[in-house]
């Protein structure tokens, strides 16, 4: 899991201000209109990667050769065949800018963002109705939001208990933290007896199992990413790429990452 920041390194890229296979882990679903009531454990229970996919045509995966990114999350060096194709469609969108073709180069961004690594994270939480870890993913924007409750209350994440929520839909998503004052009031019996199995022992507080993150993303080399190309449209020999010398018929359903 060398290529995913975690801890104070996912926390630090998380916080900063950008201009303009394993255990078989899975996300936890968090779709708008529901909630879970969930214990945090620590600051620092998270990590940060970089995603590719289109929603419905090609799942989320990353790369298991990522390229080198730049501040603001640009490729600069080792492009993955993904941002290739990114690259490709952000040179033609920067052409119709030069020509003042405002159509053309909306339209190409919008082409060129579908293949553009997004920058997400995966936050760790305790199921309270469980007692369980859950693990969300999120995007940078949101986990800013949820992280800054999280910190505003570092002091007593021992004493409280929080309600993750997830409301809206497209652009308007917003995804919420909210404290709950008394545990007494805002939990049931099961939820209370979950948030106190995770009490420090001998004055050592408990921490989130970060091992749950490995084999959590699936990731893909640099064949699966070119195979993933065809299957969302894209012609590969634009880029220069090809797949064996058959010219194989890929489809979108071989590529369930």
């Amino acid at each position: 899991m060398s290529q995913f920041q975690s801890g104070a390194d996912a926390l630090n890229a998380l916080n900063a201000v950008n201009e303009g296979g394993g255990n078989k882990a899975e996300f936890a679903s968090l779709k708008s209109g529901s909630s879970y009531k969930v214990r945090v454990l620590g600051t620092a229970d998270l990590i940060r990667f970089y995603s590719y996919g289109i929603f419905k045509r090609v799942n989320s995966f990353v790369a298991k050769n990522p390229s080198i990114k730049n501040a603001k999350g640009y490729p600069v060096e080792n492009y993955t065949p993904w941002d290739s194709a990114f690259q490709y469609y952000n040179d033609i969108k920067r052409k119709a800018q030069d020509a003042g073709n405002a159509d053309k180069e909306k339209e190409y961004a919008e082409l060129a963002y579908q293949f553009k690594a997004k920058e997400r994270y995966a936050l760790g939480f305790i199921d309270l109705a469980t007692g369980e870890p859950i693990i969300i993913d999120l995007s940078k924007k949101q986990a800013q939001t949820v992280h800054a409750v999280i910190k505003k209350n570092e002091k007593k994440l021992g004493k409280v208990a929080f309600e993750l929520s997830k409301s809206g839909s497209g652009q308007q998503t917003t995804v919420m933290l909210s404290l709950l004052f008394d545990l007494d009031e805002d939990l049931d019996d099961k939820e209370r007896k979950n948030f106190e199995a995770y009490d420090a022992v001998d004055g050592l507080p408990k921490e989130f199992d970060m091992s749950l993150f490995d084999g959590l993303l699936y990731e893909a080399d640099d064949k699966e990413m070119t195979e993933s190309l065809v299957a969302a449209g894209f012609d590969i020999s634009l880029i220069g790429l090809s797949i064996g010398a058959s010219g194989t018929d890929l489809k979108e359903d071989n590529f369930e990452f």
